[in-house]
């Protein structure tokens, strides 16, 4: 039986970053009381999170018989910009992530699972998780959240107009360029 960190719903639940551009630690962090908990992702799966629940939202709010009030943005006031809570204890390194909708009680479910080894080719049988990370997330919270991750993703550092690869402040050698050295200059 995994251990679950259930929030239904978060007090807060927020994508944030540790480090500079270029050496950042992305993490989903959520807070009910004094209980919280990060998890460590990968950029790119912030930016496919977020997507995601935007096009989740977009869905459920275009269907129809749908009772429920969907906002089409974020409402302001529900703006987050503070970092992250302190102290940041990682839980897990998070590995498959799952989103759905339950319309029985009108939130955005999203379940992620720690990062496991791929399993051996002989073995048929699926090795249940250790842990879950749980978070059931009104529309209104869902698309702050969307938001927020937006905001912290392009906190980064900048793309190379030519060949898409991020900028270091130093520059980088850009392939499209046949190697001459490429700086922001934004």
């Amino acid at each position: 039986m995994p251990v679950i960190h259930e929030f239904d719903p978060p007090e807060r639940f927020v994508a944030g970053t540790v480090g500079e551009p270029g050496a950042r630690t992305f993490f989903l962090q959520a807070r009910s009381g004094s209980r919280m908990v990060s998890v460590a992702l990968e950029k790119q799966q912030v930016a496919v999170l977020a997507e995601r629940i935007d096009e989740l939202l977009d869905e459920v709010m275009a269907s129809t018989g749908n009772d429920t009030l969907i906002p089409a943005v974020a409402p302001v006031a529900l703006d987050d910009a503070a970092p992250l809570e302190q102290p940041i204890d990682e839980q897990f390194r998070a590995g498959t992530m799952t989103l759905s909708w339950d319309p029985g009680i009108a939130r955005v479910v999203i379940e992620v699972f720690p990062l496991t080894e791929a399993p051996d080719e002989d073995d048929d049988v699926e090795d249940e998780p250790d842990e879950v990370f749980l978070v059931r997330l009104e529309a209104g919270p869902a698309r702050a959240f969307v938001k927020r991750a937006g905001l912290v993703i392009d906190a980064g550092r900048p793309d190379c107009p030519f060949c898409g690869n991020p900028i270091d402040p130093e520059g980088h050698l850009c392939v499209r360029a046949n190697g001459f050295l490429r700086r922001n200059t934004a």
